[in-house]
């Protein structure tokens, strides 16, 4: 599916090496603006919030009380910068559960970046 929504895009990445030797739960597509326009099945079995509920949301949705504002912050530096990127967060189900998360934040572009996509793991 991300291999269709490149091709749709016209992305310049390396979708093949992108998931090469990469082990993941979850996969979100948004645009620039961080609203999420696809998600994987596994975000649903990670979370527990399908992905009518995810779309147009941003994944801060996600976070809560015990998420670090530092590392919001820090997200929120690096994603201003497109670069990929890699850091770990404290995301919450939507039975209110919590779980730390390993996100892999790569810039997707064509000449500039037109979106993020995020591989997502539970880190158990």
């Amino acid at each position: 599916m991300v291999k269709a929504f490149a091709e749709k895009a016209n992305w310049k990445n390396e979708i093949g090496t992108i998931f090469k030797n990469r082990d993941f739960d979850a996969l979100i597509i948004t645009n620039i603006d961080q609203k999420i326009l696809w998600v994987n099945d596994g975000f649903t079995q990670m979370t527990g919030y399908s992905k009518k509920l995810a779309l147009n949301k941003t994944p801060n949705f996600l976070q809560g009380i015990n998420t670090s504002i530092t590392i919001k912050n820090k997200i929120r530096n690096k994603l201003n910068n497109l670069k990929p990127f890699t850091e770990i967060i404290t995301n919450y189900r939507k039975d209110n559960s919590s779980y730390e998360c390993e996100v892999k934040i790569i810039p997707m572009y064509v000449e500039n970046v037109t979106h993020f996509l995020a591989i997502e793991k539970q880190i158990v």
